[in-house]
């Protein structure tokens, strides 16, 4: 079959399939946390929906969602900027990368681990200021398995589309838990010796990327800016998928929900509630989408973020606190400062001016 019919057969199959990226918004368009704003990345942190940064070193960075600089066909970018730079005595443990993190159930179609292991695509647009070397790595969700890949930036201030085609792996543990995690990609930044590999290989060394890597973190005037990413069946990148924001959210909604300034238009926002006794109000939302796990959730507790109203009264309250929630239902209550009869039916109103938010976690 010729490359031209292969492509053809391969995004005929896909598209009647639909949903052949595997990867959450990889366009870079939901932004629960910051609404667009550019935060500073410590280890393990979650920045714009579903990209994750991991680091260890003395640089810093700051990742945001950004609109004007961005590849044609896209609304959007991620932008990483390098606010400390790392450049005395890079350490052989430090690192710093991106990752995305699937769950087993997104991954467990591409058989790995088995003699039927499907080879994938990883594609996506990319721009620097440097040029040079790049890398990252697909590995497993227990860690045991690394394949590491590399890329090449050539132009500066350029966005260049990449495409890494990487044999399915028939060794190591690929199986897990329907909901825990099932496979990652790092995108690497800077690697230090110890988390480096040999590139276009499966092997079971912990290596993010691979020797070759440029050091982003040489200069605070370095920026990196990525959108478009996807990973897909088959050994072909076919046109980046895009998504309606509404499909987009829902399916970031499944690992993050927030009520807030940030996700929010409106300056209030009200929900049912109930007077519990004198001097507690329960309330409750049905969440839009069935979450992973049952999330950590945290309030924005502060003086008059939440007022409780009932017929021809209200009172301000400054906590919200857990009761119960689960994947499906937050349930919470708010206490001190309220009094009233108990049993009274009102409404709670979440004043995000004032600090109000609800935030769900239930990130992998």
């Amino acid at each position: 079959m010729s490359k031209a019919a292969e492509l053809a057969a391969l995004i005929g199959g896909q598209q009647a399939q639909g949903n052949r990226n595997l990867i959450i918004n990889g366009a870079m368009t939901v932004d629960q946390r910051n609404s667009g704003s550019a935060v500073s990345a410590p280890h393990n942190t979650y920045t714009l929906d579903r990209l994750n940064v991991y680091q260890s070193g003395d640089g810093a960075y700051s990742v945001q969602q950004v609109s004007d600089v961005v590849p044609d066909g896209f609304a959007n970018s991620a932008k990483i900027a390098c606010t400390t730079a790392d450049t005395n005595g890079f350490g052989a443990n430090d690192y710093y990368m991106l990752t995305h993190n699937f769950e087993y159930n997104q991954t467990r179609s591409l058989e790995f681990g088995t003699s039927s292991a499907k080879q994938v695509t990883l594609s996506f647009y990319v721009r620097s200021n440097l040029t040079g070397t790049f890398s990252g790595a697909l590995e497993s969700g227990d860690g045991g398995r690394h394949y590491v890949f590399e890329y090449t930036i050539n132009s500066a201030n350029t966005f260049e589309r990449k495409s890494i085609t990487i044999p399915g792996d028939t060794s190591g543990t690929w199986t897990g838990t329907f909901n825990a995690t099932g496979m990652k990609i790092r995108l690497a930044l800077a690697l230090g010796a110890n988390y480096d590999g040999t590139a276009g290989t499966w092997g079971t060394d912990e290596s993010y990327g691979s020797t070759n890597q440029t050091n982003f973190f040489s200069s605070t005037s370095n920026v990196f800016y990525i959108t478009g990413l996807q990973l897909e069946i088959g050994g072909v990148a076919t046109p980046f998928e895009h998504r309606s924001y509404s499909d987009e959210l829902a399916r970031c909604q499944r690992y993050t929900y927030i009520m807030s300034s940030s996700t929010s238009s409106a300056t209030t926002e009200f929900i049912n509630g109930a007077a519990y006794s004198a001097s507690q109000v329960n309330a409750g939302i049905d969440l839009p989408v069935t979450m992973r796990a049952t999330p950590t959730v945290t309030y924005g507790n502060d003086t008059g973020a939440y007022r409780f109203y009932r017929a021809g009264s209200n009172d301000a309250f400054d906590t919200l606190v857990n009761d119960n929630p689960t994947n499906l239902h937050l349930q919470f209550a708010g206490t001190a400062g309220l009094s009233h009869t108990s049993g009274v039916a009102g409404s709670v109103q979440l004043r995000y001016a004032d600090g109000a938010f609800v935030k769900a976690d239930a990130e992998l």
